[in-house]
């Protein structure tokens, strides 16, 4: 007879003989990177060879569909349709990485082959996100197998391939297939946990909006001696504008940028307690920086945040005896969908005119990936944590939107979904630059968790 028990059993059982481990190298070794055009075959091939067949195998219809958007990568759909009147589950990955920054790998790993040290498999895409949506499909594929090719509810799959480069051309993608993609609650896998020994569900993402803050004073560079304290030098002047937007300590003070009533109760509920760090020896958690009166993780999941991306003014590569012409810097909001980014710019345009930097423009201002959220109390979150609970038999930590960007948006807006997004990775995993990891304890539950949450769904009346 088919159990629960059995089902996560056979899950455990792939990983545990390394079936997933080979399975997550055959992966990474497609070159699916979406930000160097070279590659686009490798992109196409990810999906054609690599999850098609797959996908197939496991009783899937699939296509592969162009992107709506020139230039950018397809877009591939599968269905599982065992009846229409059961409750229909939308799952969502990508198969793109970023670059695979070869040059920059540590001395005997290369990102395109997994290499296994210790609890460490390296390799481009392997946290983000090629092993995640791996870890949910070989779930799937043990549930299926112990329920005799049966699950008991319908299963729908977006797996797009420019998520790296703003997932361009997928809201219009759902917006023309909004019927055909229609679902009762989105359940997908992408970013870190909490902490990575902290099973995490996130009910959305913070959103990113960027802009330049430009200063130019001059045609050319002028001599540093001549004129050194006698013109106006603006790196300097950008520095002073970039400090009466931020104080020294983190502190935003541009307040018409910060959510107006605070951090929501909802919100605050939910992360009395929660954890924050696994981001290994390349960050720290500066207890002094950022919104006074806030506790670390109300800073990164229930609160906006402002970075300064770059940086330029003259040569720093070639250093002259020059007062720079001109200054540049990339400037990010994180935010939360307690704020709205319509009034990024104006806010900031009045703060500087109010603060005398009248000559230092905003340009490029926009969103690169709107905010969203599912109200953590929701029931289909509920249940994914009573589910996860009941397999790994420890807490798992709700947040109301993982710290990083994720098309939420676009599900919420087009499809009407709530939003249960389940990370099996962690911060410290270094994705999107060189020695990008996937670490073995989190995946393990991972891959538990689903073939239970896939179980469950069948059970679901």
């Amino acid at each position: 007879m088919a159990t629960r028990a059995a089902a996560v059993a056979r899950a455990l059982d792939f990983f545990d003989t390394n079936g997933f481990r080979d399975r997550l190298a055959a992966l990474v070794a497609i070159k699916s990177t979406s930000q160097d055009p070279g590659y686009a075959d490798e992109v196409h091939r990810y999906l054609s060879e690599a999850i098609q067949p797959w996908l197939e195998r496991l009783g899937f219809t699939v296509a592969i569909h162009p992107n709506p958007s020139a230039g950018f990568g397809p877009i591939l759909t599968a269905e599982r349709i065992e009846d229409p009147a059961l409750t229909t589950v939308l799952t969502y990955g990508h198969g793109d990485t970023v670059r695979g920054l070869e040059d920059q790998w540590r001395t005997g790993l290369d990102p395109w082959t997994l290499t296994e040290e210790g609890d460490l498999w390296y390799g481009r895409g392997s946290a983000d996100n090629k092993g995640q949506h791996a870890i949910n499909l070989s779930a799937l594929e043990a549930v299926l197998e112990e329920r005799g090719g049966r699950l008991g509810y319908n299963i729908k799959l977006i797996l797009e391939t420019s998520e790296e480069r703003g997932s361009t051309g997928l809201k219009a993608f759902v917006a023309a297939r909004a019927a055909a993609l229609k679902a009762d609650v989105l359940i997908a896998s992408d970013g870190p946990r909490v902490m990575p020994e902290v099973p995490t569900i996130a009910t959305g993402t913070r959103g990113t909006f960027h802009f330049d803050l430009v200063l130019d004073l001059r045609a050319g560079g002028v001599h540093s001696g001549h004129w050194g304290g006698l013109t106006t030098d603006p790196a300097v002047l950008l520095t002073h504008t970039i400090g009466c937007i931020i104080d020294r300590r983190g502190k935003i003070l541009v307040r018409d940028w910060l959510p107006q009533n605070g951090v929501p109760a909802t919100v605050r509920s939910v992360l009395a307690g929660c954890p924050v760090g696994g981001g290994g020896e390349s960050a720290t958690i500066d207890p002094d920086w950022g919104e006074p009166g806030l506790t670390s993780a109300e800073k990164i999941y229930g609160w906006n945040s402002f970075i300064v991306l770059a940086m330029t003014s003259g040569k720093p590569d070639n250093p002259v005896n020059a007062v720079a012409p001109n200054a540049r810097a990339h400037c990010q909001i994180r935010y939360t969908v307690d704020t709205d980014p319509a009034d990024f710019a104006p806010a900031l345009r009045r703060h500087l005119d109010a603060e005398g930097f009248t000559n230092v423009r905003i340009e490029n201002a926009g969103v690169r990936m709107p905010a969203s959220r599912t109200d953590p109390g929701h029931p289909w979150v509920r249940w994914a944590v009573t589910s996860m609970e009941q397999t790994l038999g420890k807490h798992v930590q709700v947040i109301p939107n993982s710290s990083g960007g994720l098309p939420g948006d676009v599900f919420v807006d087009h499809l009407h979904v709530p939003l249960v997004w389940i990370p099996h990775s962690y911060n410290g995993c270094k994705q999107h630059g060189p020695d990008e990891h996937f670490l073995r304890g989190p995946a393990r539950e991972g891959i538990a968790a689903f073939a239970g949450i896939w179980w469950d769904l069948g059970e679901k009346r």
